[in-house]
This record gives structure tokens, C-alpha cells and sequence, in this order.
């Protein structure tokens, strides 16, 4: 081979060389990006499980707090009809004792 030459195919060989270094390297980047993307969305997922969670918890709170408010307002009408209940009975309880003295005498 002729020296110009030479130098040619020498300078093509680093070339390629070149190229081939620069191709595995960017491969390498490539599938060190695709692992994040993966990464990112089993994050993503995740904290998309979570809202749902929480949401699921929001809503059951609320359906225990209208329950609990529900349930407060029966037992104060219930308590009410049984105090009134109570005065009747301590009423009648004092005449039905007024009409044995009465009865008695």
C-alpha cells in the first residue's frame, strides 16, 4: 500500500472506531433512560394508588360522620320522648298516690 493511502484506511479505522465507541455509549444512555421512564411511571402508579386510597378513606369518613350526625339526632328525639315520658309518669304517679290517700280516708 501507498503511504497516502495508508494514512487513509488508518484515519478511517479511528473513525469507525470512533463511531462504534459513540454508539455503544449512546445506547448505554438510552436504555439508562428508559429505566427511569419505567421508574418514574411505578411512581406515578403508586401515588396514583395512594389518591385512590385516600379518596376511599375521605368518602368513608364522611358516609360515618352523616351516620354519627344521624344517629346523634335519634337519640336526642328518643331522649326528649323519654323525658316527657318521665314527667307523665312522675304526674300520674303523684295522682294515682293522691287517689289511694283520697281512697283511703
Amino acid at each position: 500500500m501507498k503511504k497516502p493511502i495508508a494514512k487513509l484506511v488508518i484515519k478511517d479505522l479511528i473513525t469507525g472506531d470512533g463511531a462504534k465507541e459513540e454508539l455503544s455509549l449512546s445506547l448505554s444512555k438510552i436504555r439508562l433512560l428508559e429505566q427511569k421512564v419505567v421508574l418514574k411511571d411505578s411512581v406515578i402508579g403508586s401515588l396514583n394508588f395512594q389518591v385512590g386510597n385516600f379518596k376511599s378513606i375521605m368518602i368513608t369518613k364522611s358516609d360515618q360522620l352523616a351516620l354519627s350526625q344521624e344517629l346523634s339526632k335519634r337519640l336526642q328525639t328518643d331522649l326528649k320522648k323519654q323525658k316527657l315520658k318521665t314527667k307523665l309518669m312522675g304526674g300520674a304517679g303523684l295522682i294515682a298516690i293522691a287517689g289511694v290517700i283520697l281512697i283511703l280516708k
